[in-house]
């Protein structure tokens, strides 16, 4: 019969394989239960979206072989880790998405990947920062919603497929101009980041207008950015502009989390064969430039584009597709890369 200590003793062989520490060293072991030599062991994982936990349980499995056990139950827990000072009063994380440019396709990549965070069981937030080009309420079937406040005065979200969305769409009248100079959009920019309800969030996910400009300096003045993406296409003028966006996180000291690289290729639907129309591995190697995580490519899909101009965002109209899969495993690497940032002051 195996002991709790030889559980241990075998846990403290296994090891996170993005931390580099043991699972026990790490506090990741909650509870340890024999009984008729069958072990239930809980694991708290840095993060629910962990894309390693398929690894992790393989190598439990593995370290616990040699003591003879009948049968090994592996429980996953934990919700996401937070800094110790939270950005935003309720917010763990703010990320912000930027491209550098237009046409890129980076506010539908911010919807799908605030979809794919919820997908995982995280409590999800999206603000809609591009002022002058506002597309979130469209694309999540938001238009003609109307904000409200609560009893002290905080603009209430609106909310699809469980995720809270803020946009200016749903302040001002349709085809309206923004007209706006710098100053009112600072105090846009604090008003909805200072005087919304957004409750308890995992993740608040901002959608930034493209280029370098006001909005961006705003909101890292404003709040502590857990992080930033920058979305790209593989073509060389898009990586151009893609170096620039990520030139800009460094340069407000906001860490870059990672490169992802959309409408990497065109997926024909009835041979399967890939077409890379806008060229290829654009995307990673930007990513290895910058010694940054390569979150992934993105196919391009009709249904996509489609799911965008009928307020269904892909990952809800299509969730088998690759376009899908891709923008879950993009949100899973993205929050492995927040976990990390997290635990590596500790080693």
């Amino acid at each position: 019969m195996a002991t709790e200590d030889e559980v241990y003793a075998a846990l403290r062989t296994v090891m996170d394989p993005e931390l580099g520490r043991d699972l026990v060293s790490l506090g990741m072991v909650k509870e340890v239960r024999l009984e008729a030599n069958r072990a239930d062991i809980l694991i708290e994982l840095t993060t629910p979206a962990c894309p390693l936990k398929g690894q992790i349980e393989a190598e439990i499995r593995k370290a616990l072989l040699p003591l003879g056990l009948e049968g090994v139950l592996v429980r996953f827990g934990g919700g996401v880790k937070a800094p110790t000072q939270y950005p935003i009063p309720g917010v763990k994380h703010v990320v912000a998405v930027a491209s550098g440019k237009g046409g890129v396709g980076k506010s539908t990549v911010a919807a799908n990947l605030a979809l794919a965070l919820r997908a995982e069981g995280a409590k999800v937030g999206l603000l809609d920062a591009d002022i002058y080009g506002p597309s979130q309420a469209k694309m999540f079937g938001l238009e003609g919603q109307k904000l409200r406040v609560d009893e002290q005065k905080r603009i209430l979200p609106l909310e699809a497929y469980g995720v809270k969305v803020l946009s200016i769409a749903n302040i001002v009248p349709p085809g309206q101009a923004m007209v706006w100079r710098g100053p009112i959009l600072h105090g846009t920019i604090r008003q909805f980041l200072e005087e919304v309800a957004w409750g308890d969030l995992d993740y608040l996910i901002v959608d930034l207008p493209p280029g370098t400009g006001d909005v961006q300096l705003s909101l890292a003045q404003l709040t502590r950015l857990s992080g930033g993406i920058v979305v790209t296409t593989p073509q060389a003028v898009a990586l151009i502009d893609a170096e620039r966006a990520a030139d800009m996180f460094k340069k407000v000291q906001v860490p870059l989390l990672g490169v992802l690289e959309n409408m990497s290729y065109f997926l024909c639907p009835t041979c399967k064969a890939r077409t890379h129309l806008f060229g290829e591995g654009g995307g990673r190697r930007l990513a290895e430039k910058l010694r940054v995580r390569f979150l992934g490519e993105v196919p391009l899909e009709i249904a996509v584009r489609e799911g965008g101009d009928e307020g269904v965002p892909s990952l809800v109209r299509n969730p088998e597709s690759p376009a899908a899969e891709a923008f879950r495993q993009a949100a899973r690497q993205l929050a492995a890369e927040l976990s990390l940032t997290l635990f590596l002051p500790m080693a």
